[in-house]
């Protein structure tokens, strides 16, 4: 047989509306947080991946294309080889 004690709903309802409270100013608290997190990335200068990526591929292409030109001009003698001043 189950019985109704007010002093126990009552305690219960207030709970209840605690922890609704709780978890809403948990939620505030993390968009507060998110907020100033994104204005903070804002002040900073950073490049987006996308075009970090972009630049070290057309970088790497460069690379190569230089790399060819080099070997094809050492071949065919047009650059002299450094020599060591030292000795």
């Amino acid at each position: 047989m189950q019985t109704r004690n007010p002093f126990l709903d009552e305690f219960a309802k207030t709970m209840e509306g605690a922890m609704g409270l709780a978890q809403a100013a948990s939620e505030e608290a993390k968009a507060a947080l998110r907020a100033q997190a994104d204005r903070w990335v804002a002040e900073m200068d950073l490049v987006r991946r996308d075009e970090f990526e972009a630049m070290r591929d057309h970088l790497t292409a460069e690379i190569v294309e230089l790399k060819a030109a080099l070997a094809k001009l050492t071949m065919a003698g047009d650059i002299a080889r450094p020599t060591d001043d030292a000795g």
